[in-house]
């Protein structure tokens, strides 16, 4: 997968804010780095996670340049494996990994609350923004918003929706011109679309009068960003709903059509979650790492190196939720790292928000 690119030097555009992220990984990969030292004993950090390994890689060398004597297994996995992994390890008396990071916010939770996680008391714990640390013992590292995405060439004579209102205006204003050219999220098979679907529930009062519009307007469903981004990208699309603005950033940086807005009613957050497992191998070098992801070091990179905006109040400046709370304030609504994230793991609470979904989408 190609770099993520999150805020351009330009990223104010037209009164907007503009941003756009990538597919997850498919398969488990598994990557070496050993000790820069050279050390034939040196101690080894195990890590789960569901980034891309080459996307890890300046990380990774921050924290190896930082501790050289470390050497990192950096295990790449898809979230729920990362979550069946620490279980199944934990269960049978094993040890697993060291620190596990992961877009699934819920079943990092979940990890903790049902024991699976321990606390980590870290220099800036105290500091960290209070939706973003539960208990000192889950931590949101970065800070991602869901976006519009839109078709330049499309609105150059009007402007794209900017708020959910606008989008039910626009889609029942136009009609058969955009019947079958508005993609989203399946939310059946997309953990990060079924979240933010929740979250609008939570936002915002009429959000079904927006997926009966979308459903009027033969709305396209997807499972990756990928998939709707390159339909946008091409023009068979006119809009995308609710994308991972960090995916998106990364299309448009490359796909100079693709548009990218914050809406402006409100904007959802989400974040990648970083915990050290109870029955981590070396729980002191899990600690150490999320440690260093916590750092103004590590944010830095993670901000600048890795294009994915950076948590900490410590980090001010392009690509940071610092920046972006001081442009956007209120309009942001970071899902807070809580037992609330559990609420849509409980089968009939997410099966009763699908069949709505399913039933509201096919109505005409």
């Amino acid at each position: 997968m190609r770099r993520l690119h999150f805020l351009s030097r330009h990223w104010l555009c037209l009164g907007w804010l503009c941003l756009g992220m990538a597919a997850g990984p498919v398969a488990a990969r598994e990557v070496l780095y050993p000790a820069p030292s050279g050390k034939p004993d040196a101690r080894e950090l195990i890590v789960y996670s569901s980034l891309d390994e080459p996307i890890a890689k300046p990380m990774i060398a921050g924290f190896q340049a930082a501790y050289p004597d470390v050497a990192v297994k950096y295990e790449e996995l898809l979230t729920g494996q990362i979550y069946d992994r620490i279980v199944r390890e934990t269960d049978a008396g094993e040890k697993t990994a060291d620190f596990a990071f992961s877009s699934a916010m819920d079943l990092q939770v979940k990890l903790a609350n049902d024991g699976y996680a321990q606390r980590s008391d870290l220099p800036m714990s105290a500091t960290w923004p209070s939706w973003a640390n539960w208990r000192n013992t889950v931590y949101a590292l970065t800070f991602e918003p869901a976006v519009f995405v839109y078709h330049k060439p499309s609105f150059h004579k009007t402007k794209p929706p900017a708020t959910r209102a606008e989008l039910v205006d626009y889609l029942q204003k136009e009609g058969n011109a955009v019947y079958g050219r508005i993609g989203t999220y399946d939310i059946e098979r997309s953990g990060v679309g079924f979240l933010f679907m929740s979250r609008d529930q939570e936002q915002f009062g009429d959000i079904w009068s927006v997926v009966r519009a979308m459903g009027a307007a033969g709305v396209k469903l997807y499972s990756t960003s990928e998939a709707i981004l390159e339909r946008v990208a091409d023009g068979r699309f006119l809009l995308g709903y609710n994308i991972v603005g960090s995916y998106a950033a990364d299309w448009a940086s490359r796909h100079p059509d693709v548009g990218i807005l914050l809406p402006k009613d409100y904007t959802v957050v989400m974040s990648r979650i970083g915990l050290v497992p109870q029955a981590a191998t070396h729980a002191d070098l899990g600690k150490l790492y999320l440690q260093f992801f916590m750092s103004k070091a590590g944010q830095t990179i993670m901000a600048r190196e890795l294009q994915i905006p950076a948590v900490s109040p410590e980090v001010a400046g392009e690509n940071t939720a610092t920046t972006m709370r001081e442009m956007l304030g209120g309009q942001l609504k970071p899902v807070p790292v809580s037992l609330g994230l559990m609420v849509y793991l409980d089968q009939v609470k997410r099966a009763r928000l699908i069949s709505r979904w399913n039933e509201v989408l096919r109505l005409q």
